[in-house]
């Protein structure tokens, strides 16, 4: 029994039974495999210390913390799956340490930034369309470069009947995101130019529709195409990337007073305390209220 056949059994349970994505799943072959090269392919049979001096090795190698965690739960998982399957009788990561990623305050977009990225748009009807459903509803790159045309709103002749898209996120989990005026007239005025063009059979099904193998836009294509609005816009095109119109999704609303357990479900969160990294901004507010406003503070 050799480790690459356990850590492709292991990979085919996370998919079939937990729905892991194709993402996940690539991200967790490469780091079991980086551990069963530490192991020298042993792997399956590893001792705890092992594991430990793989996890230290990894801190000085100077993978981030962040990078460093994700590894060793790939790591649990995979030994929790030998368990389960009656490959081991223990569990040599019961007591493994790692480290406490920090959650990192995102640097936000502010309104007018966005504002001037809509605006560099100009004509585009797919780039404003693609801005527009990114800052508009929250979407990761991933759920919006396989958006499919069955995921949309029922039309009525050119009108919208509903205003919600349907988004299959993260663990096949489906979620409705509303959508507000400007992004759903976006919407119609891509599909109406999309309806021009005539898509390879493969992608005929997707909203952003593409000659590439996947059929359609991959998200390096969306990362350059804002790219390039960044520099229209006179903005560090290291601050303008799909997640960062995601960030200001959530941050925006929050300001405008949105409760955060319904951010949580538009941004399609399992757990609140990734969404709470945003009330980071209302704190940043409030401390600059206290700053102006209370008497003590002149």
């Amino acid at each position: 029994m050799s480790d690459t056949h356990r850590i492709g059994a292991f990979l085919e349970m996370m998919s079939a039974e937990r729905g892991a994505s194709p993402n996940t799943l690539d991200a967790y072959g490469r780091d079991l495999l980086d551990a069963s090269d530490f192991c020298r392919g042993r792997l399956i049979r590893a001792r705890p210390s092992e594991l430990s001096a793989w996890a230290v090795d990894l801190a000085e190698r100077g993978l981030a913390p962040a990078s460093q965690a994700r590894k060793l739960s790939a790591l649990r998982r995979f030994f929790r799956f030998l368990f389960e399957e009656g490959d081991r009788k223990d569990d040599p990561t019961a007591r493994l340490d790692g480290p406490s990623p920090a959650r990192e305050i995102p640097d936000v977009l502010s309104r007018e930034e966005m504002k001037a990225l809509i605006f560099a748009c100009g004509n585009d009807t797919r780039l404003r369309c693609l801005v527009e459903l990114l800052y508009g509803a929250g979407l990761r790159a991933s759920e919006l470069v396989s958006l499919t045309l069955g995921s949309l709103p029922r039309r009525k002749g050119a009108r919208w009947v509903t205003g919600d898209i349907i988004i299959r996120g993260k663990g096949g989990k489906e979620r409705l995101c509303p959508l507000g005026r400007p992004a759903l007239e976006a919407l119609a005025d891509w599909l109406a130019e999309r309806t021009r063009e005539k898509a390879p059979a493969r992608a005929e099904d997707y909203v952003f529709p593409s000659r590439g193998a996947s059929g359609h836009l991959t998200r390096r294509r969306l990362g350059q195409l804002l790219e390039g609005l960044a520099a229209e816009s006179r903005l560090d095109p290291a601050r303008v990337h799909p997640h960062a119109l995601r960030h200001a999704y959530a941050t925006h609303l929050l300001q405008g007073g949105a409760d955060l357990r319904a951010v949580q479900m538009l941004l399609g969160h399992a757990d609140i305390a990734t969404t709470q990294i945003y009330t980071h901004v209302l704190t940043d507010e409030l401390q600059e209220l206290l700053e102006t406003a209370h008497p003590m503070a002149r």
